[in-house]
């Protein structure tokens, strides 16, 4: 089961996953939206990979380290969440909600789209 954590509580999750390796927010979006609204990296790397360029992309991804998936609502972002577990990563969490979330739990200065 892939774990649901809402923006709110991504420093939560961060501090305690961090036992595993430094975490990473991967974006899951695309470059568009990336330029609409974008997190800040705060206490993670941020990776922006487009959802339909993970596959092809996975040998980039560190299976060792804690990812946490974003996208816009958290759909898409979940999707790659549970392809990211069957392909072998440990420690793997959806963003619930996605940045859209965030802008309103986290950074009411991400534009909301």
């Amino acid at each position: 089961m892939i774990e649901q954590i809402r923006p709110a509580d991504l420093a939560q999750w961060l501090a305690r996953e961090r036992a595993h390796g430094e975490p990473v927010v991967l974006d899951v979006r695309e470059p568009w939206e990336w330029q609409t609204a974008s997190v800040t990296a705060d206490g993670f790397e941020l990776l922006k990979v487009p959802m339909a360029s993970i596959p092809a992309r996975l040998a980039e991804l560190d299976r060792d380290r804690p990812v946490a998936c974003l996208c816009h609502h958290g759909g898409r972002s979940m999707q790659v969440a549970h392809f990211l577990a069957q392909a072998g990563f440990g420690h793997v969490a959806n963003i619930a909600g996605g940045i859209n979330a965030w802008s309103s739990e986290v950074d009411p200065g991400v534009p909301r789209y």
